[in-house]
């Protein structure tokens, strides 16, 4: 689709009215990442705060946390945030403070890792039992399920009064809410199992606990996978399926992703078919399903591609990560119509976990504002990344290790 300057300017910059009655001033989200950037004992930072403002500040609608804990027991990696009763309330409020600038929102994505949970600072447990090359975890109980609506929701409240407008529920990535949509990882034969709509019945409760904390005015956004991206995991069939079930929920937007990190399974963003963006065509058939607000994530590298997409009425947002990484202004330059799209590093050799540390570095130096310095190649930045992790376990341990 050909898509002139002029309408491309117009359609990134709409503001976005959500069902609540909150209003995204532009098409842009900065999708969740995993910024690494919590204290070691599950509270925010100076520099956390810095990281989002720099985003707020260069144009985002709207900034995702990524992996915030409601339970310290089960976390994706030790530099995560937790809410819980003991969360530090006044760095949580400077965060969200900084987050918000320039008319920005700013969501926790709150998460729960289960079967993937970071194993030195954790014992993982998921859906169900498993012992599998590379992943084991014990099952969940009934009672254990049908805690984890409250615990949600305690910490959806904790965060609207920190100043948040909104929350997104991680439902994606194969982490925990995933994990109980994917037949890979559920096996249960009670009502948490089996068909679609048992698999999802945890999730629906979970935004019902979530949209009675929080109350009607407040942003309840969830992601989801259109694909697992693995053999015998969720199809794209009964992803579809999970679109008709949550429009009839009080979710005010869905976004689109895939992928899981399931030992040895291929990432989206680390595709070399160079074809991006992904999940367009789910979204297409997405749309005729839900009345729901639609952003897709995946594999955006350019301004055209974000306009073509928007265009296209499929979605009603853009999900960037990676992107705004390498070029944290990117949101106001693509709005304005002006400056170059972000130029991708290209690594002649590549080690496992070492894209994936290069952002988290990269991440730390926005944060810093030196990201114009950083240097580090792969190796380098596994090697920094690995390191500050293994430092946080112990501070992770020696505060959770009673909860």
């Amino acid at each position: 689709m050909t898509v002139s300057e002029e309408t491309g300017a117009g359609v990134l910059g709409r503001p976005l009215a959500l069902p609540c009655g909150l209003v995204l001033k532009n098409r842009i989200i900065k999708s969740a990442m995993s910024d690494s950037l919590g204290d070691g004992q599950g509270n925010a930072t100076p520099a956390q705060a810095r990281l989002y403002e720099r985003w707020a500040e260069g144009g985002v609608a709207l900034s995702l946390i990524g992996e915030v804990q409601a339970d310290p027991r089960y976390p994706e990696k030790p530099g995560n945030l937790v809410l819980g009763p003991d969360t530090d309330r006044a760095a949580l409020r400077n965060l969200a403070l900084k987050g918000q600038v320039n008319t920005a929102h700013l969501w926790p994505q709150l998460g729960h890792a289960g079967a993937l949970s970071y194993a030195p600072i954790s014992a993982p447990k998921g859906p169900s039992a498993l012992d599998l090359d590379g992943l084991h975890c014990v099952g969940f109980s009934v009672e254990d399920i049908e805690a984890l609506p409250a615990q949600y929701a305690r910490a959806a409240k904790i965060a609207v009064e920190a100043g948040f407008k909104g929350v997104q529920i991680h439902a994606g990535h194969g982490f925990l809410l995933s994990q109980f949509l994917s037949p890979l990882f559920n096996h249960r034969t009670d009502c948490y199992g089996g068909e679609i709509g048992n698999r999802f019945r945890l999730i629906g409760m979970i935004i019902d606990a979530v949209r009675q904390a929080v109350g009607a005015r407040v942003a309840v956004g969830i992601k989801m996978n259109a694909t697992d991206q693995l053999e015998g995991g969720l199809t794209q069939e009964d992803a579809l399926e999970v679109v008709r079930l949550l429009d009839q929920t009080s979710v005010d937007l869905i976004e689109v992703s895939g992928g899981t990190y399931f030992p040895g399974a291929p990432s989206s963003s680390d595709s070399t078919s160079g074809t991006g963006p992904y999940f367009l065509e789910f979204c297409k058939t997405a749309r005729k399903a839900t009345k729901i607000p639609l952003c897709v994530t995946g594999g955006f590298k350019t301004r055209m591609q974000a306009v073509a997409a928007l265009t296209s009425g499929d979605v009603d947002a853009v999900g960037i990560a990676r992107g705004l990484v390498v070029m944290p202004d990117l949101a106001a330059h693509w709005v304005a119509g002006n400056g170059p799209d972000p130029s991708f590093p290209r690594f002649s050799q590549t080690v496992p976990g070492g894209v994936t540390a290069w952002y988290s570095m990269r991440l730390t130096a926005i944060s810093e504002d030196r990201e114009d310095h950083f240097d580090l190649d792969l190796s380098e930045a596994l090697q920094v990344y690995d390191a500050r992790d293994q430092a946080r376990c112990h501070l992770w341990n020696a505060r959770f290790q009673s909860s």
